[in-house]
């Protein structure tokens, strides 16, 4: 089996990523954007953006495991689409927080053996929202000048943190769905 980044390269499913790359100890990590329903081909070199993606994703990998995925979802109904994707890579040890922009509530809950907590995400970024489940400060990581050392600092504090809200079946989460409640921020 191939690893996830590899399967995501050999089907074009990253999206503007910031980071792809080894860290230490064997992982590889990335940041950016993936692909979860490719845009319309418009034309033989031009094709229109995803239709549904995972933005914000910070990802670390052994091999062909995710170990550490965390990402931003526009709606709770991008998972199933998702996770049938990407979900061969994922297994019972991977730590999971989706952040989604349509949850009313939060919840963990088992999906095909895997774990995956999922909290609301109003106006803040995924990578803010990390940083405070793994109880880094931003000046932790400032201090860091390097990518990987950031994901690498990212990934070594969340191994240790409890990600983990209040147990729900997947039918309990989808029951949660609501009208996205991410403020936009822009010009005044």
């Amino acid at each position: 089996m191939a690893t996830i980044i590899e399967y995501m390269k050999e089907n074009e499913l990253t999206w503007q990523p910031s980071f792809s790359g080894d860290l230490e100890g064997g992982l590889y990590g990335y940041r950016g954007a993936i692909i979860v329903e490719q845009g319309k081909q418009i034309s033989a070199d031009r094709k229109l953006p995803p239709k549904i993606q995972a933005k914000q994703v910070i990802m670390v990998t052994e091999g062909e495991v995710v170990k550490f995925f965390t990402c931003e979802l526009e709606s709770f109904n991008d998972f199933k689409p998702f996770f049938e994707k990407y979900g061969q890579f994922f297994n019972a040890d991977s730590k999971t927080v989706l952040y989604v922009t349509d949850l009313e509530g939060e919840g963990t809950f088992e999906y095909e053996g895997v774990k995956f907590t999922a909290l609301p995400l109003d106006e803040s970024s995924v990578w803010n929202e990390i940083l405070d489940m793994a109880d880094l400060e931003k000046s932790d990581m400032k201090s860091l000048k390097k990518q990987e050392e950031k994901i690498e600092k990212v990934y070594e504090e969340i191994c240790d943190a409890d990600i983990d809200e209040a147990s729900k079946s997947f039918d309990e989460m989808c029951a949660m769905i609501g009208e996205s409640s991410k403020q936009l921020m822009g010009a005044v």
